[in-house]
């Protein structure tokens, strides 16, 4: 297919980009090209065991090799202390090179280096990078932008949460037990991690409104005078000292309201960044950008589905990043000991007072077309919209759900409907899987 010729140019090779491209080249795409730098400081992440299969559905096999083992994970939240999860730890930078060599198995073309120009028109684009001193000019019929917070968007119509900064500072000590924690304060929350090193990560995070900053030559006292106070940094400090500069870095969740044009495309952090509280960061990146390349495959395959190609993706950026935001919102929301702090009274109720869950409705469950992803391409189908799933569930089971419930709103004799679905070849495990739904959105069958 001519659209399958058409130069690609990904910049950002983290997750999200690294997701596109391998997606991109699962449907037959070969002029793929990655731009990608490296982080300018360490970082180290946790992730939780649905990251770990969501890598696996994008592809990743180098990736995943190398993950450590959960470890355990503490918080101190609202007065209380518990052991309640675990998560993977992991090396970033390493993380991010095992990416580039998934790509590079892959036959992905990488190049290392910083954008010094992109310009882009209805007819393509042009990129200046800086590789190792050497300047290189790429040009792109589709561009996608996966360069993280960092990816320009100041013209771009947004959507911005509380002004929040994290200060980052690491520490090195005597080897400990991968472990992590979590621990909130006065002024905002932090984030702790160890691996059996001695690397300490310490991050402190704090609302820009309401928080005075000393300057640059203080930060790194000021960051010790607070983790100091934390029952939880101190096995995290015992033994160690602080080294290097401290890193700002902002976390404000942001969403780009327009994250998709007719030959462009933003995914990950580019397209929405989340409260890093959420303990979503990676999860996120890779829910947004999953579906991209059958929107990018509509887009230059199928150019009269454009607008709901389109469509399909800021509608799921957008309901993604709710999603997420309602998550941060009931955990600051479960802090009570600082009500009258800006920080939390703030973050309790951003972005909305919608529950994160909307309670089932029978009345409220309709069929209507939506955009839904098939065999590579974005298109228009019946689904399934409830409160709670408003974008629409296409198949449960591996059952198409429309014409269920379809035939339940005809009919609620359950000797009938169980004659209607056999007919439609639905067999009885599968009955009792779409009839259980129907029950629990509170159908009742006479």
């Amino acid at each position: 297919m001519l659209s399958q010729q058409r130069d690609i140019v990904i910049l950002g090779g983290g997750p999200s980009g690294a997701a596109v491209a391998i997606g991109l080249k699962k449907l037959g795409y070969e002029h793929i090209t990655v731009i990608t730098e490296a982080r300018p400081f360490k970082a180290m992440e946790g992730i939780s065991e649905r990251v770990v299969e969501g890598l696996k559905g994008a592809g990743f096999t180098h990736a995943l090799k190398d993950l450590p083992e959960p470890s355990a994970r503490f918080v101190t939240w609202n007065g209380e202390s518990n052991q309640a999860n675990t998560e993977r730890l992991i090396d970033r930078t390493a993380f991010d090179q095992a990416l580039m060599m998934d790509l590079a198995i892959q036959g992905i073309h990488v190049i290392q280096g910083r954008v010094k120009e992109l310009k882009s028109a209805p007819f393509g684009h042009e990129i200046s990078v800086d590789s190792c001193g050497q300047l290189l000019s790429i040009s792109a019929d589709y561009l996608v932008e996966a360069r993280g917070r960092s990816a320009p968007s100041a013209k771009l119509k947004r959507l911005r949460g509380a002004e929040t900064v994290s200060l980052l500072q690491y520490w090195q000590g005597e080897p400990m037990a991968r472990c992590s924690a979590v621990q909130s304060f006065e002024q905002g929350w932090a984030w702790m991690a160890a691996d059996e090193n001695g690397r300490r990560y310490l991050q402190l995070t704090f609302d820009v409104a309401s928080t005075v900053l000393p300057e640059k030559s203080r930060l790194v006292d000021f960051c010790n005078e607070q983790l100091a106070q934390l029952t939880q940094a101190r096995p995290f400090l015992a033994d160690a000292e602080p080294t290097g500069e401290i890193h700002a870095r902002t976390s404000t969740p942001i969403l780009c309201e327009e994250a998709v044009g007719d030959n462009w495309i933003r995914v990950g952090d580019a397209a929405m960044s989340v409260d890093p509280l959420s303990g979503n960061g990676i999860f996120q990146t890779l829910s947004s950008s999953l579906q991209a390349p059958a929107v990018i495959n509509t887009l230059l395959s199928q150019p009269q589905r454009s607008r709901l190609a389109q469509q399909f993706h800021q509608l799921r950026i957008t309901e993604l990043f709710y999603r997420f935001a309602r998550i941060g919102r009931d955990f600051y929301a479960m802090e009570q000991q600082w009500p009258q702090q800006s920080f939390w009274q703030t973050r309790a109720a951003w972005p909305d007072n919608q529950p994160l869950h909307l309670p089932p409705d029978i009345s409220q469950v309709e069929v209507h077309p939506r955009p839904v992803v098939n065999a590579g391409l974005v298109e228009l189908v019946d689904v399934v919209t409830t409160p709670d799933q408003p974008l629409g569930i296409w198949h449960l089971s591996g059952v198409p759900l429309a014409p269920v419930v379809n035939a339940y709103h005809e009919t609620s004799s359950l000797v009938e409907l169980q004659n209607r679905l056999l007919a439609e070849g639905i067999g009885e495990a599968q009955q009792r899987t779409v009839l259980g739904w129907l029950s629990q959105q509170g159908a009742q069958f006479s």
